[in-house]
């Protein structure tokens, strides 16, 4: 239970109901006022979700999901954090912060390091929680190989639950962009997108 009542639950994507699963997408796709496409989902599936409810509204939600990140000769098993989003209605009440300081506790325990992508907006929310900024290269491995992350869109940061591993294997030189790869914290949290325009109601979600 957070400060604002909302319940708190934890489950990989296979326990998720086709219901739960329509409920967050539809949160997400509110949230980020329709810039939430099918990749952005996609890439939220497989891990672990993180979900907020009050009432059986799905008020937040946030996902962690296993990356293998690059960094230099380094291959990081990364627990990457996806799909962080808040409903309008329950935004500044505590909900995403409790979101996240779960969504934290699993990187902390499963994960050499974690990341995850801000827009412009969510830098200083997590900045807050103790996310810091990557400014290297990095690069995703791939079964196809090894893939350099692309530099659009997004903050990167590096995990403060692991400083000295993120300060050893920082190279210089990556411009930071506004809404693709950031690297997570010993705390770290946002409010994903524009607020959304409507709350929305799941019965069945728990």
């Amino acid at each position: 239970m957070t400060t604002s009542g909302a319940r708190l639950r934890t489950a990989p994507t296979a326990d998720l109901s086709p219901a739960e699963l329509s409920c967050v997408r539809a949160l997400l796709d509110d949230a980020f006022a329709g810039r939430f496409g099918d990749d952005d989902w996609s890439h939220a599936l497989g891990g672990v979700h993180v979900l907020a409810a009050v009432d059986g509204d799905i008020v937040g939600h946030g996902s962690v999901v296993l990356r293998q990140l690059v960094a230099g000769e380094r291959t990081l098993r990364t627990g990457y954090v996806e799909a962080v989003a808040t409903a309008a209605s329950w935004r500044r009440r505590g909900v995403g912060s409790a979101v996240m300081a779960e969504v934290e506790r699993l990187v902390a325990g499963g994960f050499e390091l974690g990341a995850l992508s801000s827009s412009r907006q969510g830098v200083r929310f997590y900045a807050a929680r103790g996310w810091q900024r990557w400014t290297g290269a990095v690069a995703a491995r791939h079964p196809a190989g090894r893939r350099r992350q692309p530099r659009r869109g997004g903050v990167r940061a590096a995990d403060a639950a692991h400083p000295r591993r993120a300060g050893h294997l920082r190279p210089a030189g990556l411009r930071l962009a506004a809404r693709r790869p950031v690297v997570r914290p010993a705390r770290a949290g946002a409010r994903a997108g524009r607020p959304a325009r409507r709350r929305v109601r799941c019965p069945r979600c728990p």
